[in-house]
């Protein structure tokens, strides 16, 4: 019983990082002839698509990206997968949009699956936080590095909101620590890719 479990638990990661690593902004640039990867910050995710190629585009990368994050949990949840094991596939899927398969092990910076994640994970609440943070997102797009507003923003939203409730506080807990992975891997691609621009060592 003990070993299945794992077992479970491997194939629901397997899934998620499938559902992560699908490379909805690459294919959707692609299709309007822009290399979503050489343009603008190089992130595949929605804010550079709004920025390089435009905002319907962006806007439905936006939603896919946290569609895929909403299935990896669904389908996790499906399977077995409760309590605070279901953050493990929800960082699996993280990783897969850091790092895709399907595009070389490029990726972008996991905002948008990370709010879809924790829509699945937490509900409502949850659902509110993300609405926020893309609402923030959106009112940074000429700021530096907007998407990472969205996150600053959103994960307090999402604790305040929960704080009265203890297994929820629990998973938001546990929410923070993939928020905190998502900031500290978007900021170091972005001094990497301002560092390679400038020529710095």
């Amino acid at each position: 019983m003990f070993a299945e479990k794992y077992i479970v638990l491997a194939l629901a990661c397997l899934v998620s990082y499938v559902f992560g690593a699908l490379p909805i902004a690459h294919q959707l640039s692609r299709r309007k002839g822009v290399d979503i990867f050489t343009s603008g910050t190089g992130l595949a995710g929605a804010s550079n698509v709004m920025k390089s190629v435009g905002r319907t585009s962006g806007l439905l990368v936006l939603v896919f990206d946290m569609a895929k994050g909403v299935l990896a949990i669904v389908i996790a949840k499906f399977m077995g997968i409760d309590g605070l094991m279901i953050l493990i596939p929800g960082l699996v899927a993280v990783f897969g949009h850091w790092n895709s398969i399907f595009t070389r092990f490029r990726g972008g910076d996991g905002m948008a699956i990370g709010a879809g994640v924790t829509i699945a994970v937490i509900g409502p609440t949850g659902l509110i936080a993300a609405l926020a943070a893309v609402f923030v997102a959106m009112l940074a797009q000429k700021l530096p590095f907007s998407s990472l507003y969205s996150v600053v923003v959103g994960y307090p939203v999402l604790l305040l909101l929960n704080l009265n409730n203890y297994e929820q506080v629990q998973l938001v807990l546990g929410l923070g620590g993939i928020a905190v992975l998502i900031l500290a891997h978007a900021l170091k691609g972005h001094r990497t890719r301002n560092r390679g621009r400038v020529g710095l060592p």
